[in-house]
Order: structure tokens, then C-alpha cells, then sequence
């Protein structure tokens, strides 16, 4: 046998190697998991769905930090999570953050999304909140000013242009009066240098750039928002309340923006 042979030979032991590691991770952390009465957890496919991983270990670590981050960035400003009547996770893919409220006393919890699979299995085994399906563009099934917190954690970075104009005014449509909309983006500090050499120029001129926008709503479609885009176009009906750089705990280096609906009924 050749040495190039053996180095292919090695190669795959070792690919099957962590293959096989992972994969009793993964069991070791469900029998756990199962044996704590813990929520239950989504088969494999559904996590690498939302995930771009069959991680669960992070599946359910980044959920508790995102849960963390909204509750410290709230309480910078005087705000808490169980002082709301009513929350919406916006884009809540399997359950990811949700899971992670289930104990707070107070508000209703919502779950919305595109893709029918996810919501079925936050509906079969997520009891505590209301979950419900919506159109990649089209009315969300809630009434008017229904909510006092929205969260949308790394949703408008997988959405195109017009669908992100789209989204902002129908999720200020459902947003009470003086609520809030906290949502994460790609900003610059960190994601500058995944943007193309070519689109950085017009991108620190404060326009937004996407890729991949013919599959948005999927994690191939990917947009990195410049602040001062941010500010101009997507609050321009909006209060930002506050701006945290790579403040996005549980979507690692994602900044996040915190806005108001103003304390008057939504223009419609």
C-alpha cells in the first residue's frame, strides 16, 4: 500500500471517528436529557435544519444564551421579559429560544414560522406556547398590536431585501404601542471580511448586501446590514432604543438592535 493510499485510509478512519463520536454525544446528552424530565429534545434533522449542525449540545446552549442576552440587554434598560403580556418569537424555527421561557411566569408565548416540519414539532411537544405557521411573505395571523415583545433572532439575516421591507412594517403592525421588536443582524465589526472585496466598498456606504437572495428565508441567503442602513431604512418608522455591537450572545457576534413602536397606533 502506497503512502498516499495510507493517508486516504487514515483520513477516513478518522472521519469515521468523530462520526461515531459525535453520534454518542448526541445520545448521551438525549438519555440525560430524558432522565432530568427535561423538555424534549428535536430528532437530529430539524436541529440541523435551524443549526447548520446536528450539534445539540449547542442547539441548547446558544438558545439559553440568546434567552440571556435579550435579558440583560432589557435590563440596561430598565425592562424585563416577565413583565410583558404577550411575546412573539419571530422566525422560531424549532424551538431553539422558546424552550428556554418556558419557566417565566407572565407573558403568552407565540412561535411563528415558515417551514411547516418545525412547527409541527414545536406544536406536538412545546405545550407551552402558541405556535403557528406563516407565508415566507404574506400577513401574519395575529391581530393588530397584539404584542408587547418581539424577538427575531438571525431572521433578517436570511431574508432579501424586499422581504426584510415587508417584514418590518407587518411586525410593526402586530407591535402594541410603545412594544419592542429586538432582532440580530450582520454587522460590521465582525462580518465585514465575509463580504466579497468587491460589494465592501458599498457596504460601508451604508448599503445592505445579500447573497444568495434567490433562496431567501434558507441560511443560504445571507445579508449583512451596515448600521447606518439599519437606522435609515429599517427604523425609519421605528425608535432604536439601543445598539449593541456583537451583542448577540446566543448568535455568536450578530449585532443587535433593540426599537420601539412610538406610542401611537400604528399607521395603517
Amino acid at each position: 500500500m502506497g503512502k498516499q493510499q495510507i493517508r486516504r485510509v487514515v483520513t477516513r478512519l478518522r472521519r469515521l471517528w468523530t462520526l461515531t463520536r459525535d453520534s454518542v454525544k448526541r445520545r448521551i446528552i438525549r438519555v440525560t436529557n430524558y432522565l432530568n424530565r427535561g423538555l424534549p429534545l428535536p430528532p437530529d434533522k430539524l436541529i440541523y435544519l435551524v443549526l447548520g449542525s446536528e450539534d445539540i449540545s449547542w442547539f441548547l446552549r446558544s438558545g439559553e444564551l440568546g434567552v440571556k442576552s435579550m435579558q440583560e440587554i432589557l435590563e440596561n434598560k430598565g425592562l424585563s421579559l416577565d413583565e410583558f403580556e404577550a411575546i412573539l418569537d419571530f422566525g422560531c424555527g424549532v424551538g431553539r429560544v422558546m424552550r428556554h421561557l418556558h419557566h417565566i411566569n407572565g407573558p403568552c408565548l407565540f412561535g411563528t414560522d415558515y417551514n411547516q416540519d418545525l412547527i409541527a414539532w414545536c406544536h406536538k411537544n412545546l405545550k407551552f406556547a402558541d405556535f403557528r405557521t406563516n407565508p415566507l411573505v404574506g400577513p401574519l395571523d395575529y391581530q393588530d398590536e397584539r404584542f408587547d415583545f418581539i424577538y427575531a433572532l438571525s431572521v433578517f439575516t436570511h431574508l432579501s431585501e424586499p422581504q426584510q421591507d415587508f417584514w418590518i412594517k407587518e411586525l410593526s403592525r402586530v407591535i402594541k404601542p410603545g412594544g419592542y421588536l429586538f432582532l440580530t443582524v450582520h454587522g460590521k465589526e465582525f462580518y465585514l471580511p465575509q463580504i466579497l472585496v468587491e460589494d465592501r466598498e458599498r457596504f460601508l456606504q451604508g448599503e445592505l448586501v445579500v447573497y444568495g437572495g434567490e433562496r431567501e428565508g434558507s441560511n443560504i441567503c445571507t445579508a449583512f446590514h451596515p448600521e447606518e442602513y439599519v437606522r435609515r431604512k429599517m427604523a425609519k418608522d421605528l425608535i432604536i432604543v439601543d445598539f449593541v455591537p456583537q451583542g448577540a450572545a446566543g448568535n455568536p457576534r450578530q449585532d443587535v438592535y433593540l426599537f420601539q413602536n412610538p406610542a401611537l397606533s400604528f399607521a395603517r
